[in-house]
């Protein structure tokens, strides 16, 4: 535990902190973080997820057949459960709110926070990479068409003269991400038998390098430019994030017998503060702004304390 805080929590809360100051003191704005999130989602975690599996092998992919699927049922169970809650328990909220809550509190911030968090804890290897990917591509192939699928419907009833677009526009765009295509490149590679240049490399690892830093320093600054309002759905948003979903994902991968070294690291990603992309939609189309940055606010806060306490669980869990 003790390395857990030390190398992996407290180095976030600085860089974190050192982002948060830096927007508090004007030095960059909310606008600057999207650039900086820009940098991270089109290249510098594609490329750290590419170089990464591309490194792996058939008996590596074949193993995770187990992981794929329980990230995929856990998470888009979770995802789904929060939109029908928000959705039908709380009288006010439209189903637009409702699809923001999703992907905010529904989805974990893989791609900003995945290898900041799991490298430091479990090493820097292919299967950490895998995990990062896999939960990647469920957050960012499926639960983001998802959740802008389920949006649009709701923003069609109320305004019907609204130009409707198809169905599968947002999975088209979502796919068309580097985040998406690029480690499905890899796979693909991977699959095929095509041996990786070790030589390559080093051009990937030099941008994939700033993924973590720049992703943690960038969420600082998105939070320094938010006014926070805590709320029930807040907080039941973090209930939601970091207690149901790490907690159905645990008991899915005890049931479907995965690796127990997979398990580990995929119930810390699950246990991930919310998607920063759930905020991004959220404040371009105007909707859930206030208590969807809250819900993430405090989950952040949160983490502090769950990452540790989940790691902790999970191997009481395997160990009976």
């Amino acid at each position: 535990m003790e390395h857990i805080i030390l190398y992996a929590i407290v180095p976030i809360i600085v860089v974190m902190l050192a982002g948060y100051i830096s927007g508090k003191k004007g030095i960059f704005s909310g606008d600057d973080a999207k650039k900086f999130n820009k940098v991270v989602l089109d290249y510098a975690l594609p490329a750290a997820l590419f170089v990464s599996i591309v490194q792996a092998s058939r008996e590596d992919l074949a193993k995770d057949l187990k992981l794929t699927l329980v990230s995929l049922i856990g998470i888009m169970g979770c995802f789904m459960l929060v939109y029908f809650i928000f959705r039908y328990c709380f009288k006010k909220n439209t189903g637009a709110d409702a699809a923001i809550s999703a992907l905010i509190s529904g989805s974990p911030t893989i791609g900003f926070l995945g290898f900041a968090v799991l490298e430091p804890i479990f090493g820097t290897t292919p299967a950490v990479a895998l995990v990062v990917a896999i939960v990647g591509i469920v957050v960012n192939a499926v639960g983001i068409p998802v959740g802008l699928s389920l949006m649009n419907a709701s923003l069609d009833e109320t305004n019907p003269n609204k130009t409707k677009e198809s169905a599968w526009k947002p999975v088209l765009h979502a796919l068309a991400q580097p985040v998406a295509w690029a480690p499905i490149l890899a796979v693909v590679l991977v699959l095929c038998g095509l041996k990786w240049p070790a030589w390559l490399s080093p051009s990937f690892d030099l941008i994939a390098k700033a993924n973590a830093s720049m992703a943690v320093f960038s969420a600082g600054i998105t939070l320094s430019a938010i006014t926070i309002k805590i709320n029930w759905q807040a907080i039941l948003g973090s209930i939601m994030k970091m207690i149901v979903m790490p907690a159905v994902v645990l008991i899915l991968g005890l049931l479907f017998h995965m690796d127990p070294f997979n398990l580990k690291m995929l119930v810390v990603a699950a246990a991930l503060p919310p998607a920063f992309s759930g905020i991004i939609i959220a404040d371009e189309y105007n909707t859930y702004v206030a208590t969807g940055t809250s819900s993430l606010t405090l989950s952040v806060i949160l983490f502090i304390g769950f990452c540790p306490l989940w790691i902790w669980l999970t191997d009481l869990a395997l160990a009976a």
